[in-house]
């Protein structure tokens, strides 16, 4: 979160604006966390089903014509085939090690994991948000520890995760209310 949170600063400050979808070209690294969060946690578990309209193969099977078709997004982003340490959080996995990373883009093509279907802004505009605004701290719940163990549908935590936000922006850029 903090080398997210510092990009931010980098690109767009913390005094003058709220960060814009212009921005987002040079929010890499906060893209990258948006990727490896639809990897790891994905939205739905399965895609929707599709019917194959012609004899193919994928990945060395053949799928006849008029098969149903429907791939789980949870399998897909944590097999350890294809991802290095599946179960962890790694946005840097998503980088193109140049150090430049132009290369970061929200849709997934290679079928590693399936990322989503509303829109390239609305996932990192939301993020990049609630990063630039917000100081974000856990319930003090008097272990000082958040746990991540899921629940058995593997989809949603075992314990819900409650932060609580701290402004950290100047107040002009904050909307007022009535």
């Amino acid at each position: 979160m903090a080398k997210a949170v510092e990009e931010i600063d980098r690109v767009v400050g913390k005094e003058s604006r709220l960060v814009h979808e212009s921005d987002f070209g040079s929010l890499h690294y906060v893209k990258a966390c948006v990727r490896e969060a639809f990897r790891l946690h994905p939205v739905y578990p399965f895609n929707v089903p599709h019917v194959s309209t012609c004899d193919t193969v994928v990945a060395g099977y053949l799928i006849p014509k008029g098969s149903h078709a429907l791939l789980s997004r949870y399998g897909l982003g944590r097999n350890p085939e294809v991802w290095t340490d599946p179960l962890k959080f790694d946005p840097d996995r998503h980088l193109d090690g140049t150090g430049d990373h132009n290369s970061v883009v929200l849709a997934e093509h290679d079928l590693r994991f399936i990322s989503f279907s509303t829109g390239r802004r609305g996932c990192v505009a939301a993020l990049a948000r609630l990063l630039q605004c917000f100081t974000w701290a856990p319930l003090e719940d008097g272990k000082g520890v958040i746990d991540l163990a899921e629940a058995k549908d593997e989809l949603f935590l075992a314990t819900p995760l409650v932060a609580f936000p701290k402004p950290r922006l100047a107040p002009h850029l904050y909307p007022k209310t009535n």
